[in-house]
Formats: C-alpha cells, structure tokens, sequence
C-alpha cells in the first residue's frame, strides 16, 4: 500500500513537472529607460518667523528606472527672506536624492527627497538636515508639484525672542523638462 501511494505521488509529480514544462512568462513591453533633466522655479512661505517668503530655482537629473519610478538629484539656490527689523535673508544651496512614483495615469505623482542644505549667506555656515516630500503633475515637459521641506538645524526666532532651531517652509515648484 505505501508502495502504491509513492507511485502514485511521483506520478503526480511527473504529471505536474511535464505540464508546466510549456508554461512562459508573458513578455513585458521594454520600457525606454534614461536620463531626464529639468530647470525650475520655486516660491513657498516658511512656517517659522523670523523667514517669510522663499524664491529659488533648481536643476534636476531624474533616471527613469521604469515607467513609474525614478530616481531624482536636486540642487540649486534657495534664499529665505525675513523682514528688515528681523535680520538678513538666509540663502542656502540644496542637495538632494530622492524617488518619483507615479501612481495614477502616468502623470500624477508622490516623491520624497532627503539630503543637506547648505548656508551660504551672512557669514552663517551651518549646514542642515533636508527632508522633502511631495506631490506633483507631470507631462512630457512640464512639471508643477507641491512640497514641504524640512531644515532640522538652520535658527528660527521663538515668540519670546529666544532662538530656536528647525522649521519648514510649503513651497509651489514649476519647471521646465526634457529626456537627455
């Protein structure tokens, strides 16, 4: 009887080994991977004082790794205005690195970047955590997107006068894209 069971078993095993001999993924059409470039142009509002209003402008090297994700580096120029009786403006370079997923129609998308900011206005040189997530509406040149940036470390001016440290500003970005 055992003898018969394990027949039958490494027959059905045989059975299911031949049948799925034949079977074949199915082809996925290949996705034209590649470099993108693109120039924006950012204004948001901080979210602490003694900064105001924020205007900047970036460069972004996008590698498409498929049709819906990508990788992103950022740089480029930020400056954070405050009032005259505030103090000066504070100016910092951003690096970034970050990914893109497009998560419907191929246009909308959600993206999250980290990376540094670096001081490089009054004589002020520290340097600050950058987060930065996103969302965005992409065509085959355009790109406008929203975010909120993150600096962990550049100073802000507490109610009571004191300093404090780390705050955000929501920013509006329009840029300008093609495939290298």
């Amino acid at each position: 009887m055992k003898t018969t069971k394990k027949l039958m078993a490494a027959f059905m095993l045989a059975l299911a080994l031949c049948s799925f001999n034949g079977a074949k993924a199915q082809e996925t059409p290949k996705y034209d991977q590649g470099f993108r470039l693109g120039f924006g142009l950012n204004a948001g509002y901080a979210t602490e004082a003694p900064y105001k209003l924020t205007l900047g402008g970036d460069v972004r090297l996008q590698y498409d790794l498929t049709k819906r994700y990508s990788l992103t580096l950022t740089t480029g120029y930020t400056n954070l205005f405050v009032s005259e009786s505030d103090g000066k403006d504070l100016g910092f370079i951003p690096a970034k690195a970050g990914l893109k997923a497009f998560v419907w129609n191929d246009q909308f998308y959600l993206t999250a970047e980290a990376g540094a900011a670096f001081a490089v206005t009054n004589n002020y040189d520290k340097t600050s955590l950058l987060l930065a997530p996103g969302i965005g509406y992409a065509t085959k040149y355009i790109d406008i997107s929203a975010r909120y940036e993150h600096y962990s470390d550049f100073p802000t001016l507490n109610s009571d006068g004191s300093m404090g440290q780390g705050f955000g500003q929501v920013a509006l970005r329009l840029a300008y894209g093609f495939k290298l």
